[in-house]
């Protein structure tokens, strides 16, 4: 069976962005954006929210494991951390694109803890059907889904989708 798939446009974003500003009821000292997903929200989170101090974070998971299921327990590799000095003892929003199974935001969140960081976790869509953490769910979200979303930045932009206007005639 395949899985709804949900086109969002940048109004929808915008949307989203809106909806999750009014749910910050404490002030952040730092964001820590998970890339790839996380680097457009949380510079959208960023700008509206006026924080200073934004960083990201790079895991990945190993993917040589014979069953699919084992992959969503593997271990995680950081690729790139913030420097626990700057996490410690500062209120950390983690953000991310979505919230699927939940491993790679939860790995981030861990290893905020474990600096003395006081991390709070953000995404845009949280899918509570693919989550693997039971009850636990992120601290703010905009939406709640169960269909693979596509956001815009995502989509294809070769230069064969590229409309190009001459110079001088625009």
């Amino acid at each position: 069976m395949q899985m709804r798939q949900e086109l969002l446009t940048w109004d929808d974003v915008d949307r989203l962005i809106d909806y999750l500003i009014p749910q910050f009821e404490i002030e952040f000292e730092a964001m820590v954006m998970i890339t790839h997903g996380g680097i457009i929200p949380g510079g959208l989170l960023a700008e509206a929210m006026h924080i200073t101090y934004v960083l990201t974070a790079a895991v990945d998971f190993p993917a040589e494991i014979e069953r699919e299921r084992s992959k969503l327990f593997a271990w995680p590799k950081f690729i790139q951390f913030p420097d626990e000095s700057i996490l410690k003892d500062k209120r950390i929003l983690i953000v991310d694109d979505v919230w699927g199974s939940g491993r790679t935001i939860t790995a981030v969140k861990n290893r905020v803890s474990a600096t003395g960081g006081v991390p709070y976790t953000c995404v845009l869509h949280f899918n509570p059907y693919r989550n693997i953490f039971g009850t636990v769910r992120p601290d703010y979200f905009a939406a709640t889904t169960n269909a693979h979303i596509v956001y815009p930045w995502e989509i294809d932009r070769g230069t064969d989708r590229i409309y190009r206007t001459p110079l001088g005639s625009g």
